[in-house]
């Protein structure tokens, strides 16, 4: 029903004001009696087998929506309804930004992917706490973290440490991202001298506290076999928790939309189906070269059963989807867990 009636319709209007759309329509009849439970029933699948125990944490299952989409933490007490195991939101920057101009979002229909340059738009860490202090679920929250676009880079340590200070009672766990590519030169953030060091002051400010919180670095897949090697290293250095492969690509090739469309488009991050070889191959690179020597949540282009359990036996522990929620609705979730599920019982 979803790809043959509504997606069709959805498809038609623009793709950011159709997000707000879903976000209110989800949030106004949660409000209806007894349809959260109609909700479960359908999306969820409760196993003990799904559980997954990572850095500490238990996951009612593998499978989580990925940041980017529930920003600013509004829809925290509804993602579970839809077999989620855990959401991670943001990403979050200390100070309100309204992101790019508009548009900033468009549909690659013929590759089944999605352009964004939305520029880290959110509401600002602080409201995101308010919305978490008042969340009923126990659903599992990432934290995922960036910097203001108006901090320069050389000075955007006290925007990641005011974020975790300010999140640190209220996640899980932590993501610290550099590796956007629509927030300016993100290959200064990325350089292996400056992260060691924001990370190294992240791990000495969460040790201060009485829980602290596992901090995983979000990678681009973008990235060469050297850079990775150098990631490797940096998880080695910092005693980081885990890795998250991978973010969205600035990279065009391949895709079966024209040449003059995407130049009608512009910058922007590639996500969804085009990006799912390159993410699967950056998970098995870091989990062989590593020695599995730590976690790694799969993220990029899973649209099928299929692809999330390539990124599980390639290395990864727990998986994220985003724009294959949004081209394969939300019953891919529910087919994910079912696949591992049988994979579990094989």
């Amino acid at each position: 029903m979803y790809k043959t009636i509504l997606r069709p319709i959805l498809f038609l209007f623009d793709p950011e004001s159709v997000h707000h759309f879903t976000f209110k329509s989800i949030k106004f009849s949660s409000w209806i009696p007894g349809v959260k439970l109609i909700r479960k029933s359908i999306y969820q699948t409760n196993d003990k087998k799904l559980e997954r125990e990572l850095f500490g944490i238990k996951f009612k299952n593998p499978v989580g929506i990925a940041a980017g989409f529930d920003k600013n933490a509004v829809l925290i007490n509804h993602l579970e309804d839809f077999g989620f195991g855990f959401v991670e939101i943001g990403t979050v920057t200390p100070k309100p930004q309204a992101g790019n101009e508009r548009p900033r979002l468009f549909r690659l229909k013929k590759d089944q992917g999605i352009i964004n340059r939305m520029g880290f738009n959110n509401a600002g860490v602080d409201e995101a706490v308010k919305k978490l202090a008042k969340r009923k679920t126990k659903i599992i929250v990432g934290g995922n973290i960036g910097k203001n676009t108006a901090t320069p880079n050389e000075s955007s340590k006290p925007d990641y440490i005011y974020n975790f200070k300010a999140l640190h009672d209220y996640v899980n766990y932590f993501v610290v991202n550099v590796s956007c590519p629509n927030v300016g030169d993100v290959k200064k953030l990325q350089d292996q001298d400056f992260l060691i060091d924001l990370l190294g002051d992240l791990k000495e400010l969460n040790a201060q506290y009485d829980q602290p919180k596992p901090i995983l670095l979000k990678i681009a897949p973008d990235l060469n076999d050297g850079q990775l090697d150098e990631v490797i290293e940096i998880v080695a250095a910092t005693k980081i928790d885990g890795i998250i492969a991978t973010n969205t690509s600035i990279q065009r090739t391949g895709l079966k939309t024209t040449e003059e469309e995407l130049n009608a488009i512009g910058n922007g991050g590639l996500s969804g189906k085009p990006l799912n070889n390159r993410s699967t191959e950056v998970i098995r690179y870091l989990s062989e070269k590593s020695n599995k020597s730590f976690p790694i949540i799969g993220v990029g282009g899973i649209h099928s059963e299929k692809d999330a359990l390539e990124k599980i036996e390639a290395g990864a522990t727990l998986v994220q989807v985003y724009t294959g929620f949004i081209y394969e609705g939300p019953k891919l979730v529910k087919r994910i867990n079912k696949a591992i599920l049988a994979k579990t019982n094989a």
